[in-house]
């Protein structure tokens, strides 16, 4: 089947997410955008991250989906950050513990490390709940999203997003950590956030200057 590499790569990071403990069981999902003509990648719908194969993941074209098993119930909620962010050119949704519990007290996960300023480029603000699987929550978590590359859905989870698959990736991890900081701060007393331009300036070198290939 096509985009072979694609595939093993989506397959990974789903059971990176497994590993690292961002779900359980067969929730969350994870795609990514076709890199030569519109549509996506994306996990099959309740399906074995650790038995789940390349050949597992389903192609999304338009309305044809192609493949032996049914996309993620998700689908909408993917299609529509792609529709919206064209930078974004993969999804990983998870139900980790803090974030999940800020996203159920309807808190954004704030600012107060380096790296979430770095890497998600602000705090991760809670979309309004709506049914999972709906075309409703695909709407408001693309509102609240905005230009970030995360999300908080209202009794649900967290939604990260980036260029590709280990951006994504990061994204989910990162907000998660800092969840458990920020949780851990509060019990001590309470934490301090990053302000606008301190972030701007972080999340700036960060894409332009951070790593061995950008000047």
């Amino acid at each position: 089947m096509s985009y072979v590499s694609l595939r093993r790569e989506i397959v990974l990071t789903a059971r990176e997410m497994f590993n690292q403990g961002l779900v359980r069981g067969t929730w969350g999902n994870v795609s990514a955008r076709l890199p030569d003509k519109p549509g996506l990648l994306i996990t099959p719908s309740g399906m074995d991250y650790l038995t789940m194969t390349p050949e597992d993941i389903v192609l999304v074209e338009g309305d044809a989906v192609i493949g032996r098993w049914k996309p993620s119930t998700e689908l909408p909620l993917h299609q529509a950050i792609y529709e919206k962010r064209p930078d974004v050119g993969a999804v990983v949704h998870t139900h980790s513990l803090y974030a999940t519990a800020f996203a159920v007290a309807g808190r954004p996960i704030p600012v107060i490390t380096e790296e979430m300023a770095q890497v998600v480029g602000g705090a991760v603000d809670t979309a309004p709940y709506a049914p999972c699987g709906s075309s409703a929550l695909a709407e408001v978590a693309v509102r609240y999203l905005n230009r970030k590359q995360a999300v908080l859905l209202a009794r649900h989870g967290l939604v990260g997003v980036g260029r590709d698959l280990k951006e994504a990736m990061l994204s989910c991890i990162i907000a998660e950590k800092t969840a458990q900081i920020a949780a851990i701060a509060h019990m001590m007393g309470g934490c301090s956030e990053l302000g606008p331009d301190e972030i701007r300036e972080l999340r700036d070198n960060y894409l332009y200057k951070y790593g061995q290939n950008k000047e």
